[in-house]
């Protein structure tokens, strides 16, 4: 043990933690960053050495009913110390500690066994499609339907969605919704909630296609086969395969009604 300890992150911090997750390689903002801060202000964590943060976990709360940890990230030069175990720890604990019985995540093949060896079981697969071209979005695709999406949920999102549309008007459509958002790679789709797959085609093929060119990342359950068909309809491929996990009671999704993911860092 080197004696460092978990402390909250704070906006200091975000310059540090946006470049963890451009050594990963991941398609999260700055913007990003401060909409999880803003989100969860005491539910982001990480570790200090000599003066900077080198390793982050995030856990965001919905309700009491839900808490999904995200951002596990280690800078290169910090790997094999144990701070990901840490932080991981930390999470739980701090999700404990306000009543939230089911804790999820979306691991990588290289963090399942961590997660499993503090009592994670998987659920099912999840997959990012992609389809390349520049980071560019349509601001008409930035509505929501709260209704909708706790139907497919289970349970209240209402924080995160505003959080991720602020500003944004809800649809004035009962069968779907879907937002956007800028990503670092590639702008990224989802959530996305269909009450059909002629809904889901019918909302996402003008907000794919409203920009020329536009590159996109689309994470979708792999049980939802629709939504993998029409991912590949409008020319995306599948890059990514990560298993979603639960710890304690468990909420069991809608998946045929989830077009697309939030992202891995909100499920």
């Amino acid at each position: 043990m080197d004696g460092s300890t978990v402390r909250p992150l704070s906006p200091v911090d975000l310059a540090d933690a946006f470049e963890l997750s451009q050594l990963a390689g991941w398609n999260q903002t700055e913007a990003d960053w401060r909409r999880l801060l803003s989100l969860a202000p005491e539910g982001c964590f990480c570790i200090e050495q000599e003066a900077r943060v080198v390793a982050t976990a995030t856990v965001v709360r919905y309700e009491r009913d839900c808490a999904w940890i995200g951002m596990v990230l280690t800078h290169p030069d910090w790997r094999g110390r144990g701070f990901a175990r840490r932080l991981v720890g930390h999470t739980l604990d701090f999700a404990r500690s306000l009543g939230i019985g089911s804790m999820k995540l979306d691991a990588t093949v290289h963090g399942q066994a961590l997660y499993e060896s503090f009592g994670f079981t998987p659920e099912q697969d999840v997959e990012r499609w992609e389809r390349p071209g520049t980071s560019a979005i349509s601001p008409a695709s930035q509505s929501y339907s709260l209704a909708l999406d706790q139907a497919a949920y289970g349970y209240s999102r209402a924080d995160l969605l505003e959080a991720l549309s602020p500003g944004a008007c809800r649809t004035t459509r009962t069968d779907a919704y879907v937002l956007t958002r800028p990503g670092l790679i590639h702008s990224y789709l989802g959530p996305c909630i269909a009450e059909s797959p002629e809904s889901a085609r019918e909302l996402l093929t003008p907000v794919v296609n409203a920009v020329s060119g536009s590159g996109w990342f689309w994470d979708v359950f792999a049980e939802n086969r629709e939504a993998r068909a029409l991912a590949s309809a409008l020319g995306f491929h599948q890059v990514r395969r990560l298993v979603r996990m639960s710890l304690g009671s468990r909420l069991r999704e809608r998946k045929e009604k989830i077009y697309a993911l939030a992202g891995f860092e909100f499920g």
